[in-house]
């Protein structure tokens, strides 16, 4: 027996309106197959596609998913089934879902599969859950499943930001294209330059320790130094050896 899925209240009552518009904010462009009439727009579609679910941090020629691309041209598959595809792809898989716990990575697919940021705490632990219950593949499912997502993008549109940001100079969020993949747990595990009793770098190389000889002579392996070294002098005496000997035969 599955666990239901937890319930959870809007942020506030806003969230039941339409989406709104800021003056001089451009409003986003909608990707859908019913309207296309070529092959460009149906490029400009997958690109949209993979901006919305990749943004520009993992949009490398590598990380394509060229079966599903030809699938969808084809008119094998949904745009719905193709935002599935990316998100449960091995790329996706490794550089989000590896490198976030639970509680960030759902945060990270309401707002790409959604459109809009999370309500509350309450909403994170409640997919997060799914998530730990049915795995990557279950999630994705039960989230494009949704009323929301199928009243919004049902299967033939890309999901978008449906909620308008303020302009960058205002102190508004920034869009969530912007925003990194990875949460403050995975950011404090990457490597800290060396910082001896020196304060925080202000110039460009200043995040670099000074080389001095002194330090390299007291850090440096010496045993390792020795045998690497012992090794290359019997390399070098046996390439002379066999110098000597090709010159004693052929001279």
């Amino acid at each position: 027996m599955s666990i239901p899925l937890l319930e959870y209240a809007p942020f506030s009552q806003n969230q039941r309106v339409q989406g709104f518009e800021i003056p001089g904010d451009e409003q986003p462009r909608i990707y859908t197959t019913d309207n296309l009439l070529g092959n460009s727009e149906m490029d400009q579609l997958i690109m949209a596609s993979y901006r919305q679910v990749y943004n520009e941090q993992q949009m490398l020629d590598s990380h394509r998913q060229r079966f599903l691309e030809s699938q969808l041209r084809a008119g094998q598959i949904t745009v719905r089934d193709f935002i599935r595809g990316l998100v449960i792809s091995d790329s996706f898989r490794r550089l989000t879902f590896d490198s976030n716990n639970n509680y960030r990575f759902a945060e990270i697919c309401i707002q790409r599969l959604l459109g809009r940021n999370v309500y509350s705490d309450r909403e994170k632990i409640a997919w997060s859950i799914v998530i730990a219950t049915k795995g990557l593949q279950g999630f994705i499912d039960e989230l494009i499943s949704t009323e929301e997502y199928l009243a919004n993008f049902g299967y033939d549109i890309v999901p978008y930001q449906r909620r308008r940001t303020l302009p960058q100079h205002s102190q508004g969020e920034l869009p969530f294209a912007r925003m990194a993949r990875y949460g403050v747990e995975y950011r404090n595990k990457l490597p800290v330059p060396f910082y001896p009793n020196r304060p925080l770098p202000t110039g460009l190389f200043d995040q670099f320790e000074r080389f001095t000889f002194y330090k390299f002579v007291n850090r440096a392996n010496w045993n390792n130094t020795f045998v690497s070294l012992a090794l290359a002098l019997v390399f070098i005496i046996l390439l002379l050896m066999l110098a000597e000997v090709n010159h004693q035969v052929w001279g």
